[in-house]
C-alpha cells in the first residue's frame, strides 16, 4: 500500500505531465475557442465600424486573453488549435445599440455554453479555465454591455441629458474638492 507522500507525488506527476484528452474534452476545447474567436472578432468589428467605444475596447482585449488561455491548453496537450473561422466573417450591426443588444445575448449564450462544457471533463485545468472565462463573461462583460445598452437606449436626447447630469456631478465634485483645505483632499 503506497504511503501518503508517494500518493501525493504520483498525483503531482500526473498533473504536471499532460495525458491524452478524451474526444469530448477535445471537442469542448474546440467549441470554447470557437466561441471566444467569434466574440473577439465581433467586438473588433464593432470597433472598426463605430470607433473606440467602451466597453467594446476593453472587452476585445479580454477576449484576446481568453483565446490565449484556451490556446495554452491546446499547447499543453499537444493539440493544434483550430483556425479562426470568424476572422473577416464577424457580424455587423447598424448601430452601437444593436451591437450592445447582440453582445448582451452573446454573453448570456457564452455562460450557457460553459455551463454545458463543465460536464465534458473532470480535469482541474480545463474546468479552471472554463470557470474563469464564464465568470469574466457574466461578471464583467455582460454588466458592461447591459449598462451601455441601457444608456444608449435613452436615445440622443436622453444621452444629452444623461451626459449633462454626469458632467454637472463631476463639476460639482471638483468644485467641492477645490474648496477643501489641501490636507483634506484625496
Amino acid at each position: 500500500m503506497p504511503d501518503a507522500v508517494s500518493t501525493v507525488q504520483e498525483r503531482t506527476d500526473a498533473m504536471s505531465e499532460p495525458t491524452l484528452l478524451t474526444d469530448e474534452e477535445r471537442q469542448a476545447l474546440r467549441t470554447a475557442l470557437d466561441d471566444e474567436y467569434k466574440a473577439h472578432e465581433t467586438y473588433a468589428q464593432v470597433i472598426r465600424d463605430f470607433g473606440e467605444v467602451r466597453p467594446f475596447i476593453n472587452i476585445v482585449e479580454a477576449e484576446a486573453r481568453h483565446i490565449a488561455a484556451l490556446v495554452a491548453l491546446f499547447e499543453k496537450y499537444g493539440l493544434a488549435p483550430p483556425a479562426n473561422r470568424w476572422a473577416g466573417n464577424a457580424p455587423r450591426f447598424a448601430s452601437v445599440n444593436d451591437a450592445c443588444r447582440a453582445g448582451v445575448q452573446a454573453e448570456i449564450d457564452n455562460a450557457a455554453l460553459y455551463d454545458r462544457l463543465f460536464a465534458s471533463t473532470r480535469r482541474a485545468d480545463l474546468l479552471g479555465v472554463f470557470r474563469a472565462l464564464r465568470a469574466a463573461s457574466q461578471d464583467n462583460h455582460l454588466p458592461a454591455l447591459a449598462s451601455l445598452f441601457r444608456f444608449a437606449a435613452l436615445g440622443p436626447t436622453g444621452l444629452g441629458i444623461a451626459a449633462a447630469l454626469a458632467l454637472a456631478a463631476i463639476g460639482a465634485a471638483r468644485l467641492f474638492e477645490a474648496r477643501l483645505p489641501v490636507a483634506h483632499r484625496a
